[in-house]
């Protein structure tokens, strides 16, 4: 597969079959991503993978926390900008509106579009999912380097034939995790990951979300 082709066909998949990953694509995945950037070659990045019955365990807790703490636990960072500029609020509205129209769940339902938010605590049905978190101590730049890792994860899914999800929703339950995966108190959580082969007749999947076209965010000089 291309590079190109990668990228093309990589989406937030949000209905996965549950056929079993291989555990050793999945270490061959995260060992070839190593070659990430990262500046001063930090490898800031911390990885937590779940499967079988682990993952069966933490799906059956979430739908406990879920009914305990409904809008979360205390949050460690802020997912989206307090002040969220016009331009990307109105990205952000419309890949919401548009998942939720090919789901068929109208805007005034609210009750059904609460019940599908919390799918992503179910990891959409995927049978791996992993988490990335990060030393405290880590700045800006090296979460930029978290981005990078998780982007060559993806793409190296697809070369392996399998689709993915990032799910920054895991940040509203920061202690569930840090708990479940024991992660120490001088790394914070970043996020999770659904990992699985895409089940072609979920409704979700038939998302293909816009992207803003090249003269709204590039600018050229010189050529």
């Amino acid at each position: 597969m291309q590079v190109s082709e990668a990228v093309n066909s990589r989406r937030s998949v949000r209905g996965f079959l549950d056929t079993p990953v291989d555990a050793t694509v999945i270490r061959r995945v995260l060992n070839t991503a190593s070659r990430s950037p990262s500046g001063g070659n930090l490898q800031p990045w911390h990885i937590d993978v779940i499967a079988g019955q682990p993952l069966a365990d933490l799906k059956a807790l979430m739908m406990q926390r879920i009914e305990e703490a409904p809008k979360g636990e205390p949050t460690e960072y802020d997912i989206y900008p307090k002040e969220l500029p016009e331009r990307h609020g109105k990205y952000r509205f419309e890949v919401g509106e548009d998942l939720y129209a090919a789901l068929g769940i109208p805007r005034t339902d609210k009750l059904a579009r609460l019940q599908w938010f919390a799918r992503n605590f179910q990891f959409f049905g995927a049978p791996m999912a992993l988490f990335c978190s990060v030393a405290r101590s880590m700045g800006p730049p090296q979460w930029s380097d978290l981005g990078m890792y998780l982007q060559t994860v993806m793409l190296l899914l697809r070369e392996e034939g399998l689709d993915s999800c990032p799910q920054e929703c895991w940040a509203i339950y920061p202690e569930t995790i840090r708990g479940f995966l024991d992660i120490p108190p001088e790394r914070m959580l970043f996020t999770g990951m659904a990992i699985g082969l895409k089940d072609p007749a979920a409704p979700a999947n038939a998302l293909h979300a816009r992207r803003a076209p090249l003269e709204d965010y590039a600018t050229f000089r010189g050529l």
